[in-house]
């Protein structure tokens, strides 16, 4: 991409009522357009790198078996009356429309209902289980309040994984394999060393439900973090005999302030009985099927990468999820020598399947420079006619800010 080709521009400040620094630094850089108070657009600098996470994300849950769809939005009145959520004292921030016909629909906040009942149409035998189905779908949220720009918003994606099994060890051995995959994937997008496995409450279904939780300033959870063991407590649940069954001592735990950037849960048989999802084993009787879920948000996620690794000039992506590998910057000469370096470099890279943000604006190179920090792209290359002097490049590292002079031959 040419950056004088970019419709979007960087800006000195971001809206006056925009507090949190995600959001904040991401329409500074260009990455995203605040539509209103928990609803934002995604730019392509911002979509590059979304969809960076979102491919991170598929490639774990292909690896464990999952299977990708895309339900609607739209929602069944009648599926979510069988399992007692239509009603607002039971999820109290529904988004819901009339018809023109009178109905009313509602836009999903989550999947079970919708998902359980298509599965109806292809599960009747213990030889249709396992099954392990995810999607990436909006979801509406009404939330009360929307100010953590988008770690929180009423509009938001959410990659849900849900799985169909046939007994209570069947689907503890996926939960587990769905665990080990969470965690790589918080590796891959650069927060492992930040986000810990957390214990939760488990509801109705189960003793524990996993939180990932990664430690931040941003963070509006509570956790109790073991640093030996790589885990954490919920404050939700902390309490002697969570303690005594987690082998943990309440003086080796430190209090952190933390975002939720993923939960994994068993479901039991609750929405398979409500929507009568069942199976008939290999002597005819029929059973519920045993489901589990399984959520990330993908903006989330990336909202939360801005607050762990930004600093004071702007953005820093890691590798993984970078909108682009390498930002070449150009600062031209009056002979027009750098621009032609330039451009056949950009050729080169671009030819080798290097992605690179190629500036060749008719700008400084102050501005340059700054717009560079901010929209945070790990390695910058810089072409001057002081370098072209030795036939090289400056290379700079974003995260470590390591300047070095490498020639252009063997670059």
């Amino acid at each position: 991409m040419r950056q004088s080709q970019l419709f979007t521009k960087t800006r000195r400040e971001a809206p006056k009522d925009e507090v949190a620094k995600n959001a904040q630094l991401l329409i500074r850089a260009g990455f995203i357009h605040k539509e209103m108070a928990g609803a934002y657009s995604y730019l392509p600098l911002g979509l590059r790198t979304l969809n960076k996470i979102i491919g991170i994300i598929r490639e774990e849950m292909n690896t464990i078996g999952g299977q990708e769809v895309h339900l609607t939005a739209l929602q069944d009145k009648r599926n979510w009356e069988a399992t007692g959520r239509w009603d607002d004292a039971a999820v109290d921030n529904w988004f819901k429309a009339k018809l023109k016909n009178g109905n009313e629909v509602g836009l999903g906040f989550t999947h079970e209902e919708p998902l359980t009942a298509l599965m109806k149409d292809h599960i009747s035998s213990f030889r249709d289980l396992p099954i392990a189905a995810y999607q990436f779908q909006v979801k509406f949220r009404n939330e009360e309040r929307a100010k953590s720009g988008i770690l929180r918003g009423r509009e938001f994606l959410m990659k849900d994984l849900y799985s169909f099994n046939v007994d209570e060890k069947a689907h503890q051995e996926f939960y587990e394999r769905a665990k080990q995959a969470y965690v790589k994937i918080f590796e891959r997008v650069g927060l492992g060393a930040q986000t810990y496995v957390t214990f939760a409450s488990g509801g109705s279904f189960a003793k524990y439900s996993h939180e990932f939780q990664t430690v931040c300033e941003a963070g509006e959870d509570t956790i109790y973090v073991h640093e030996g063991k790589k885990m954490a407590v919920n404050t939700e649940v902390l309490n002697d005999e969570v303690l005594k069954d987690l082998g943990l001592a309440r003086s080796d735990l430190a209090e952190k302030k933390a975002v939720e950037v993923g939960n994994i849960f068993s479901l039991g048989t609750r929405f398979s009985e409500a929507l009568g999802l069942n199976y008939k084993d290999a002597e005819g009787k029929s059973k519920p099927v045993v489901m589990g879920s399984y959520g990330i948000g993908p903006g989330r996620l990336m909202g939360t990468i801005v607050e762990v690794w930004s600093d004071e000039k702007g953005l820093v992506w890691p590798e993984s999820v970078a909108p682009f590998s390498v930002h070449l910057l150009a600062l031209f000469d009056e002979a027009g020598t750098v621009k032609k370096v330039a451009d056949d470099l950009y050729d080169k890279l671009t030819k080798k399947g290097i992605e690179v943000l190629y500036d060749d604006r008719d700008a400084g190179a102050g501005e340059k420079f700054a717009d560079s920090d901010l929209i945070g792209i790990p390695k910058r290359y810089v072409i001057s006619e002081k370098s072209l002097k030795t036939d090289s490049i400056e290379v700079k590292d974003r995260l470590t800010c390591k300047v070095e002079m490498v020639s252009i031959s063997s670059l």
